[in-house]
């Protein structure tokens, strides 16, 4: 039995013709079995009809399901061939040499091609045409590619409407195209309303807000753009000029610009230091630069978390391993004399010639005060260690010239890029390469870092890098070399300065008694409250700050501090007596934390969320210091968008 099922190409007048193509008809000038001969004198042969048509073939007289007819009007083959390739000459090369089917139109029937065999005689002709007409019809009604509502018979202008004509099959490409380009092309707004109206909220609160954390900021409307930009599209796993896929040539450019205004912007010698640009944050670049560099399980130091320093330099407690870098490397901290607030330069000597670390981080996340660079070099050349300076928090004031670098004494720098730098999430990772030093024979030894800080960038921890972040950072070291970059960093250290100052005249105690940078670290345990609860009541009032440990926590959920800055604020213009306007309206915050948690029916930090939720007086006392905070930080500029082109302006 032949398999006939509908027709599945797009292209309703090629199906039909292919499938009535397939048909073997017995017709009355028709022999039985070897020899046919139909339209326009040509001959067929079911050999060479076999061997076109391997996928079906029907002996007479076997019944179809289809309508109830027989086999040779069965319902169209699934494979839908030209009827070319049905009425052709008798083959007479061997198979392997049939040119290749081509999907050519070609009418259903040549009338004309009647006359060749029987002018003599004129009735008979008639009607065997009328015959073959009404077959052609009966069974081109069946296709349900033709079925409409109101008409279920073909006509000619139906048929060559849906014509596999290239115009017309060009016609159909654009409209498939159509339907996701166009979508593409359409904005968020129109596409995802949902998302739209979380970022236009998302708007409101910045500008509406006080954005007090320090690792934070406002990047620049061109930031925006370049990460927003098509650069997000490419694919570039390696690096400029050797890449693993081809059409990277406009991003070799990019990230090779990036790479040059990185340098400058550091003021560092091409021939003395490289860059990596690729790394996608912070803590990655701090893990690629260990696993470069060490071998699994030798040893690190870095300042301990509560006094200051990061998740990534590798800490654990006396039970657990939280970092990562604590299971694949052994890690030992240094800390704060915690007297003064100050790193304990000394007692990192002695940790240091007791534990011989392969690697030391000069680097923190909520230290005041500045790192002393020259010292912690004196004791990694004591230990023949690699100093690692990561300036994630402070590479704005670094690259401005407003505090010291770590460049003259580091053999690594990393960095996040959306700090104090204000530019894109992202990060980079300086290495020293050039001379290293002059051996016992004279001869000049090598800095090897690059190759193996690249190589564990990629292809040891990551793939293709996200060039659209590459792209934005670059607009964001050339805004960093410019005279208004320098002003603003001078501005976020002048305001910290006033920040601190308030705060202190407000009682408040500082860790280190106050800060040489862009934040202040405040510790609230001589206020009789805990950073957790300071931060849930800032949050209510529109003022974004966060927890921090401080010296002497036994908890990092329940911390004993509040860490703020002023480089987001800044941005937004905020000058030294606004920043006394802010050192209010924390105060006033922390004195409303105090009431409830004095009102609160238990000493845990639900009992206090409760009561901040749910007491009456509580709320509106919230109110309206939230009015107040938001009526001051709405005199500001918002940064990357209009208000008046805001939803929620109101």
């Amino acid at each position: 039995m032949e398999k006939c099922s509908s027709p599945t190409r797009s292209s309703t007048r090629g199906g039909l013709l292919s499938c009535w193509g397939r048909l073997k008809l017995k017709l009355p000038w028709t022999k039985r079995r070897s020899t046919y001969k139909p339209i326009g004198g040509f001959r067929y042969d079911p050999l060479s009809y076999a061997q076109n048509f391997d996928d079906g073939w029907v002996e007479d007289g076997e019944e179809s399901t289809s309508r109830g007819f027989s086999a040779r009007f069965a319902a169209p083959p699934s494979s839908t061939k030209s009827l070319n390739a049905l009425y052709t000459p008798t083959q007479t090369h061997p198979p392997s040499h049939r040119e290749p089917h081509i999907n050519k139109p070609t009418p259903l029937f040549h009338l004309s091609s009647f006359n060749h065999h029987t002018h003599h005689q004129p009735r008979q002709r008639q009607r065997y045409r009328k015959q073959a007409m009404a077959m052609a019809l009966r069974r081109l009604s069946s296709s349900p590619l033709l079925k409409k509502p109101n008409s279920p018979f073909p006509t000619a202008a139906s048929v060559y409407s849906t014509s596999s004509s290239p115009l017309s099959s060009q016609d159909n490409k654009d409209k498939s195209r159509a339907s996701w380009v166009k979508q593409l092309n359409e904005p968020l707004e129109v596409i995802d309303p949902e998302i739209t109206d979380i970022i236009e909220l998302e708007k409101a609160r910045q500008w509406k807000g006080l954005e007090l954390i320090p690792s934070e900021n406002f990047t620049s409307l061109s930031v925006m753009q370049a990460v927003g930009s098509v650069m997000t599209n490419k694919y570039s796993e390696g690096y400029p000029g050797a890449r693993y896929y081809g059409g990277n040539e406009y991003i070799d450019m990019a990230e090779t610009l990036c790479q040059k205004r990185a340098l400058e912007a550091f003021g560092l010698d091409p021939a003395k230091w490289g860059v990596n640009v690729q790394s996608l944050s912070g803590s990655p670049s701090n893990f690629q630069v260990y696993t470069a560099l060490l071998k699994p399980h030798e040893r690190i130091m870095a300042l301990d978390l509560p006094h200051g320093g990061h998740l990534s330099h590798g800490y654990q407690t006396d039970t657990k391993k939280i970092s990562a870098v604590s299971i694949f490397f052994e890690t030992m901290p240094y800390r704060l004399n915690e007297s003064t607030g100050y790193i304990d330069y000394d007692q990192l000597e002695k940790s240091a010639a007791l534990f011989r670390p392969k690697l030391i981080v000069a680097g923190a996340s909520a230290y005041a005060r500045l790192y002393d660079y020259a010292r912690i070099r004196k004791v990694c050349d004591k230990q023949k260690a690699i100093l690692l300076a990561d300036m994630a928090h402070i590479s704005g004031l670094v690259a401005a010239g407003v505090i010291p670098s770590p460049f003259e004494y580091a053999d690594v720098v990393t960095t996040t890029t959306h700090k104090s730098l204000r530019g894109p999430r992202g990060a980079m990772i300086f290495f020293r390469k050039g001379v290293k030093e002059i051996n016992k024979q004279g001869q000049e030894v090598l800095y090897d870092y690059q190759d193996k800080i690249n190589q564990a960038v990629f292809p040891g921890l990551q793939g293709g890098p996200h060039n659209h972040t590459i792209t934005g950072l670059a607009v964001a070291l050339k805004q960093a070399m410019t005279p208004e970059f320098k002003n603003y960093q001078q501005q976020v250290l002048s305001n910290s300065s006033t920040f601190a100052q308030s705060l202190l005249e407000k009682g408040y105690e500082l860790v280190s008694g106050g800060t040489d940078n862009h934040l202040v670290l405040v510790n609230l345990r001589n206020k009789g409250i805990d950073g957790s609860r300071v931060e849930k009541v800032l949050e209510s009032v529109h003022m974004a700050a966060n927890k921090n440990t401080v010296p002497g926590d036994v908890s990092a959920m329940v911390p004993g501090g509040i860490r703020m800055g002023t480089p987001a604020l800044t941005s937004r213009g905020f000058v030294e007596e606004d920043f006394k306007k802010v050192a209010e309206f924390f105060d006033a915050a922390v004195k409303l934390a105090l009431q409830i948690k004095a009102n609160a029916q238990g000493t845990k930090l639900k009992d206090f969320v409760a009561a901040l939720q749910s007491d009456a007086h509580t709320q509106s006392e919230i109110a309206k210091l939230r009015h107040e905070v938001e009526d001051y930080a709405k005199q500001f500029p918002t940064i990357g968008f209009e208000v008046e082109t805001m939803k929620y302006s109101n």
